[in-house]
């Protein structure tokens, strides 16, 4: 690209590329991780280095000149009518709640804003119908999918990306989310996407379709299966769905239900728990290196694997023995072993299909380099001030780590909720 301008930098250097007029790779964060100064500097560098490309393009109006269209083995999508709301949806769903955080003068704070403010320009292009940027909502049944990935980042940040819009751009928005009506949801965690867009529908006071969001709520509590797993469809799959996208769309869905009273409070705080349960799994699954299971579809969603950790992190609602820096040091380490370094950027800063590098063949077939950046899932606990505890408190080994040393861990057993 040539405007890769300002602010992809290291924070601890404050060195900045600043209205750069050739290519450049990506700086790479500090690779020092054992302190509690580097840990969120490596979040913010590394969050920074995926989203930049896909939100810097929006608001310049060249996402579609730009997004490589890299593709899984048979893929069988018209690639051209979903991977660009794949990119934009999945890269907002992420991101949201450190865009929503306040101004500040620090260089992290200058980031966030830069970020904000060519996302939201980058919005209106999205669904202006004569801009070369805008973004089919309209045909296939994939943007069921990333319309709902959308309507989650304007539900975790209202006051950052969805009351600044103009009153035009928010009404095609309304009328984009209510088009997908013509199309139905597969028979699987597809059926909270289609309530999700209707949960936010419902939320800002617009007309919305109770039966998608009646059936998807009946359909997941018909799909648990116990231990804070649900079911993905009528058979049970071994994968990451459950954090990809069932227990925070779920959740997330009922805290709207609850707050127009169309759901019991304990119908809620049931499923958060069932989250928190299944968020205790995703923290052991860390080893001591940072490394995770590669099981499972999508495996390319690299990060996203522990969105369920993250919220959790992010909702302050981490049980009594997972300290907070314990979930902070086994995430840094994830993170700085998948991103600090560029094997899994191409050289112009957008992901590549692969798991930790460039690894095509273990792409699923509906898999395109927009699919890619729901990877940002895994960031939201950047959603708490660099002043909370999961930033300070002092480093805190991981479950994985003090378990191969021979130190003392909870032991771990089945929940009956």
């Amino acid at each position: 690209m040539f405007k890769r301008i300002a602010f992809l930098c290291v924070l601890l250097s404050g060195s900045c590329l600043l209205h750069a007029q050739k290519k450049k790779k990506p700086v790479a964060a500090q690779q020092s991780t054992t302190t509690v100064q580097t840990d969120r500097t490596v979040w913010v560098n590394n969050l920074y280095k995926i989203v930049y490309p896909v939100i810097h393009n929006m608001a310049e109006g060249t996402l579609k000149q730009n997004l490589p269209l890299e593709l899984g083995p048979q893929y069988y999508l018209p690639v051209k009518k979903v991977t660009y709301l794949e990119a934009v949806g999945r890269t907002m769903a992420g991101v949201a709640p450190w865009l929503a955080l306040p101004d500040d003068e620090t260089t992290e704070g200058k980031m966030r804003m830069q970020l904000r403010n060519e996302l939201l320009k980058g919005l209106r292009n999205a669904v202006d119908p004569s801009h070369p940027d805008y973004l089919n909502f309209r045909t296939e049944g994939q943007p069921i999918v990333d319309a709902a990935f959308v309507a989650h980042a304007f539900l975790r940040a209202p006051k950052a990306l969805w009351e600044p819009l103009d009153s035009l751009t928010k009404r095609r928005f309304i009328e984009e989310f209510k088009s997908l009506r013509n199309r139905k949801a597969a028979y699987s965690n597809w059926l909270l996407f289609a309530a999700l867009t209707e949960g936010f529908l419902l939320s800002i006071g617009e007309q919305y379709d109770p039966a998608r969001i009646d059936f998807a709520v009946r359909k997941m509590k018909e799909w648990y299966v116990g231990d804070g797993w649900y079911s993905d469809g009528e058979k049970f799959s071994m994968d990451y769905y459950n954090s990809f996208v069932i227990h925070p769309m779920l959740v997330d869905l009922l805290k709207i239900l609850v707050e127009k009273k169309m759901a019991q409070q304990q119908e809620y705080d049931l499923s958060v728990q069932r989250m928190v349960r299944h968020a205790e799994f995703l923290e052991r699954i860390i080893s001591p290196e940072g490394t995770f299971p590669v099981f499972g579809r999508s495996i390319t969603y690299r990060t996203a694997v522990f969105q369920v950790l993250a919220q959790v992190a992010l909702m302050e609602k981490l049980p009594a023995h997972v300290a907070q820096a314990q979930v902070r040091g086994a995430l840094t380490a994830v993170i700085d072993k998948m991103f600090t370094g560029n094997q899994n950027f191409d050289a112009n800063g957008w992901l590549v299909l692969g798991f930790n590098g460039h690894q095509p063949a273990i792409a699923d077939q509906y898999t395109s380099t927009g699919s890619l950046y729901l990877c940002t899932l895994g960031f939201l606990p950047l959603g708490l001030p660099a002043s909370h505890p999961f930033w300070t408190d002092a480093a805190a080994e991981w479950t994985g780590k003090k378990a191969w040393k021979g130190e003392p861990v909870k032991k771990d057993y089945k929940v009956e909720y």
